[in-house]
């Protein structure tokens, strides 16, 4: 440990310091103090449920703008990064299901579901066609095909997900997933049927659509942009982004590419991996924006604005020398179908 780290945790308020010896990484500090602001916006998730008609939609919409503005994002990248690394030590594990199954249902996230889909399947399949979630059939700057993309998610991921994990032999995985959507969905058929169908929808239905549109845009945008010869590769099939309000927010989500090269890295050293390694960045002909995120990425694909994307494109050492012109049609070649190999 840094010598000046007792300094610093002795400078620390006497909560904090207790906090610190709950939990593995010092440096995640930060969740602890965000599972305490979601267990507020929580609390006043169930508070709708007893808000008279009168003036219910009043509070409604209180309650959307805290809870869209104030930490949905920031809840999201929280349950990534702790599914990544466990934040509790040992002696207090049962801490851990605090994230997913406490606060998981008032975020739009069924307990267990973003386990089993993001390190169950998505990791180890890298995006390629097995992926459930995989880009590459996809003509990835077309609004109708991430209409499908999206809709096959939406529709099937519930059926699709234990058939998978049930194809290669992690029954367990596939029994968690559909434990904890069932978990869910009876949470929303209870409070609606016993106490109010009003704050049902927003506080449970509502979410879980918005989340999964969310999720699902930034998934395209984080895998929009793949080299046909070399789909496997990290550096190929996944987009980095720097310097953005997204990264500030959102415990550096934007560094995707190093994500997938190391999947345990820990949110706090992407920076400086990134400044450390651009040069082989450039060398992998990796594509690195600058100032916008995945979301924004998704948007402007969409829009097919690809001038404002080449505007955004980071020139990296050793990679090939573009022009914008040239940067376009780069982008474009990968974005293009790519088939599943002939068995």
């Amino acid at each position: 440990m840094d010598a000046a780290a007792p300094n610093l945790e002795r400078s620390l308020p006497v909560w904090d310091r207790w906090f610190l010896s709950l939990i593995n990484d010092p440096r995640d500090l930060p969740f602890v103090h965000l599972i305490i602001q979601c267990a507020a916006v929580a609390l006043m998730g169930v508070g709708l449920f007893f808000v008279p008609d009168p003036y219910f939609w009043w509070f409604a919409l209180g309650y959307g703008l805290v809870w869209g503005l104030g930490v949905l994002d920031r809840y999201i990248l929280m349950l990534h990064c702790t599914a990544h690394r466990i934040l509790f030590k040992k002696p207090y594990k049962w801490a851990n299901q605090i994230i997913p199954w406490v606060l998981g249902p008032f975020f739009g996230e069924p307990p267990e579901g973003y386990f089993v889909h993001h390190l169950g399947m998505h990791h180890p399949e890298n995006n390629m066609h097995d992926d459930l979630s995989s880009t590459l059939k996809y003509q990835r700057d077309k609004v109708f095909h991430w209409l499908r993309y999206f809709t096959r998610f939406f529709f099937f991921i519930t059926i699709e997900l234990p058939i998978y994990h049930g194809k290669k032999g992690n029954l367990r995985f596939g029994l968690r997933a559909v434990v904890g959507e069932v978990y869910f969905w009876s949470i929303v058929a209870a409070s609606a049927l016993l106490l109010s169908w009003k704050a049902a929808l927003v506080v449970f239905v509502i979410p879980v659509v918005l989340v999964r549109i969310l999720m699902m845009a930034g998934n395209w945008g984080q895998h929009a942009f793949v080299d046909s010869s070399d789909p496997n590769n990290p550096y190929k099939n996944s987009l980095t982004c720097i310097n953005t309000r997204y990264n500030r927010r959102c415990f550096n989500d934007g560094y995707h590419i190093n994500h997938h090269v190391k999947a345990r890295f820990h949110w706090s050293d992407h920076p400086a991996e990134f400044q450390a390694n651009k040069a082989h960045y450039g060398e992998e002909d990796a594509i690195v924006f600058e100032g916008i995120d995945f979301f924004q990425v998704w948007a402007l694909l969409m829009l097919k604005q690809y001038g404002v994307l080449a505007d955004r494109f980071v020139k990296l050492p050793n990679a090939p020398e573009r022009s914008r012109d040239e940067i376009i049609a780069f982008m474009k070649s990968r974005l293009r179908p790519i088939p599943r190999p002939a068995a």
